[in-house]
């Protein structure tokens, strides 16, 4: 039989940009209208999940307010028919966080089309120490895969390399067979990011090394950017002819200071990466590659698990720039 209440971490405007959070005791009632009811096991915690749980209006307007953009558990109801009770399902990107309740509750109502049927060779806990940021990475390398950025063609670039993006990233560019190269400002995880496959560590500085230049010495065959600013426009200029550079972050800046040249001189492509509103038929392949040859070998070691009780530090972590790797929250727990 169901509990009547679950726990939840809800975020409460208090005052203009101010805000405070709390664990709550809720109904299902409280939650949005949706077909299919789940019972979450795991979430995990990504950079945009902080800014909700902090009142960042570019993630999130109405409040009181639920976080929690990744969801993972069982499936209590499903009105569309579309999954059974007892279906392990989970539920990454759509409004799922954003400004429907997500994954910091112990339950979550949804649309039925944001599930994905938990892929064979993925359990709940390791699907959220993927997550977005994991689907985000294999969302990327995919897309060099399809532009023809091959495993011989020279070193594979990944700034922010030890975020939960960029670890992820690391890790399944060198199964593929790629040479990496990790970026990063945290000089202390070289020996992290090497065992999860970087051939060559080096740092953020070296990458934005003559950003105002008008192009750089070819470097890159390819490149994955989570950081934005000078720093993608320093890779778009210093990559090689033909090469692709895909871009999935802002940490630095959302604005790009870029000229045509990397474009038109050296017919370079620049890719957006959306894991929000990804089609569907894209997030089923991604997921059955995480799954089977893309899963990291060494996906626990870039883990960091906390319950409901535990996310206010790292919420405060994260938005310092203190985590490295990915954090998942046990709701199982809390």
């Amino acid at each position: 039989m169901e509990k009547a209440t679950f726990k939840a971490l809800v975020v409460e405007k208090t005052a203009d940009k101010q805000f405070v959070r709390e664990i709550r005791e809720r109904r299902i009632d409280d939650l949005p209208p949706g077909e299919l009811v789940m019972r979450v096991h795991y979430s995990s915690l990504n950079y945009k999940d902080a800014l909700s749980a902090t009142g960042h209006p570019g993630v999130t307007r109405q409040f009181p307010h639920t976080p929690g953009i990744d969801a993972a558990g069982e499936v209590i109801s499903c009105e569309s028919g579309a999954f059974a009770p007892g279906d392990k399902v989970l539920v990454t990107g759509y409004d799922l966080g954003m400004e429907t309740d997500g994954g910091f509750g112990q339950q979550i109502r949804i649309p039925s089309t944001w599930g994905v049927r938990l892929p064979e060779g993925l359990t709940l806990r390791e699907s959220m120490a993927l997550g977005t940021a994991g689907f985000t990475a294999a969302l990327s390398v995919l897309k060099l895969e399809r532009a023809g950025v091959k495993p011989g063609d020279g070193d594979i670039l990944v700034t922010g390399a030890t975020g939960g993006v960029g670890s992820i990233a690391v890790s399944i560019l060198a199964q593929a067979g790629y040479r990496v190269v990790a970026a990063t400002g945290k000089s202390a995880d070289e020996e992290y990011l090497k065992d999860l496959g970087a051939a060559q560590v080096i740092g953020r500085n070296d990458v934005a090394a003559g950003a105002e230049k008008a192009l750089l010495p070819e470097r890159w065959a390819g490149a994955i950017d989570v950081v934005g600013g000078t720093t993608l426009a320093a890779v778009l200029k210093g990559t090689r002819y033909g090469g692709t550079v895909t871009c999935c972050g802002l940490v630095a800046s959302p604005e790009l200071p870029v000229n045509v040249y990397p474009f038109i001189l050296r017919g370079v492509s620049l890719i957006g990466i959306d894991s929000v509103q990804c089609p569907r038929e894209t997030r089923e392949e991604v997921w059955r590659r995480l799954a089977t040859g893309w899963k990291p070998t060494r996906l626990d070691e870039m883990v960091t698990e906390c319950a409901l009780q535990g996310l206010e530090v790292m919420i405060q972590a994260i938005l310092h720039g203190g985590i490295t790797g990915r954090v998942v929250v046990n709701l199982l727990e809390s």
